[in-house]
């Protein structure tokens, strides 16, 4: 097994201070903050307006021993330990498990796409990726970020785009999935599609960050909306390729992140299967069968998938990529190198190398 490996999907927490420092002046007042205790229940919430306050101690737990995990839970921002906070320290807590660099996406902020008050959100965006952006300027061949960005208003979104390319983020977290009445295949994203795939910035497609109507994770049945999650970026990605998006931006770029993987083989087959059959009922004319769009232009993380190597032969592992989850507590830390050589050892050696480093160094430049 590889001694080199890197984390497509590894997380920032931010911290409770970061909102209220770093927003806009005139949003200060309703910026996101960070509560101790909820109706009695201790952790480290997400307060903001219009929002359903939601626990983050799963976001610092990784590592956490079970017998210790109802404490590690209610603990508050204060106890976390200092990687969670030092970029600095977060190098050392990677080389110690043997991790080479993460790209790093949100943790707090994925809550925040679904405020409903879009001017509120694009200045905590922009506060957020101000702030990812000085974390990661620590070290940057280890620390690759991404930004986040909403689409309700596209030239505020392309604005913010460039702006963050500036700062040196590598990617955009997008919605998961778009309001229904406004797919991805909608014209009015175009100007922004465009300028992503200009400055070969990645659009990730990361879970719990949908926009579509209802479906705040923090809302209803948690356990019926886990198990379905994925099915929005499957509708996401059907989108992207069967009305044409991938086909008019050829080298535009999506990140299926913490959606898992083994439905991708099953997915692609039945758009190449119906699309052979049914294209001529289409409005959009496609170049290519729907999977060779996917093995272009579209990657996907996994961190638990136990069935995904039983699945490899049916897509290749060319657009695949292993993640740490670091350091929430679904985490693989700090036995990242074992969890690899128990789950991956039913591939060659050649196809694991791709998946838990070249695949990643490749989509983001990476020389290490």
């Amino acid at each position: 097994m590889t001694a080199s490996i890197i984390s497509a999907d590894s997380h920032f927490v931010e911290p409770p201070e970061m909102w209220v420092e770093r927003i806009d002046p005139a949003y200060r007042d309703r910026a996101p903050r960070l509560a101790s205790e909820v109706d009695g229940q201790r952790g480290a919430f997400l307060v903001c307006e219009g929002l359903v306050p939601a626990s983050g101690g799963g976001y610092f737990a990784a590592g956490t021993a079970p017998e210790d995990l109802p404490e590690v839970l209610a603990r508050g921002y204060d106890a976390v330990p200092p990687h969670v906070r030092d970029p600095a320290a977060r190098v050392t807590e990677q080389k110690k498990d043997g991790v080479l660099a993460e790209v790093l996406y949100s943790s707090y902020g994925m809550q925040l796409f679904h405020l409903d008050d879009g001017d509120l959100r694009d200045a905590c965006f922009r506060a957020f990726n101000d702030w990812a952006a000085d974390y990661c300027s620590e070290d940057p061949s280890r620390l690759i970020g991404t930004g986040l960005v909403a689409l309700d208003d596209i030239a505020v979104a392309t604005e913010e785009l460039r702006r963050i390319a500036k700062k040196g983020l590598r990617g955009a977290m997008i919605w998961a999935e778009p309001p229904a009445e406004r797919p991805y295949s909608h014209p009015d994203y175009e100007p922004f599609f465009a300028v992503a795939q200009e400055l070969d910035m990645k659009l990730s497609l990361h879970s719990l960050t949908s926009r579509r109507k209802d479906s705040d994770p923090a809302k209803g049945d948690m356990l019926f909306r886990a198990v379905i999650l994925y099915q929005e970026v499957a509708r996401t990605i059907s989108d992207l390729i069967l009305h044409g998006v991938c086909e008019k931006f050829p080298s535009l770029t999506f990140v299926s992140a913490e959606n898992e993987i083994a439905w991708l083989p099953f997915h692609l087959w039945r758009m190449d299967q119906l699309h052979k059959k049914l294209h001529k009922m289409s409005s959009v004319s496609l170049s290519l069968k729907p999977s060779e769009y996917f093995s272009r232009q579209i990657y996907a993380t996994f961190i638990e998938d136990p069935m995904f190597a039983n699945t490899s032969s049916s897509m290749g592992v060319d657009n695949i990529m292993w993640s740490s989850d670091f350091p929430h507590l679904a985490s693989t830390f700090p036995h990242s190198h074992q969890f690899i050589a128990d789950n991956l050892k039913g591939l060659s050696a050649a196809d694991q190398q791709k998946i838990v480093h070249d695949n990643v160094a490749r989509l983001y430049g990476l020389g290490v």
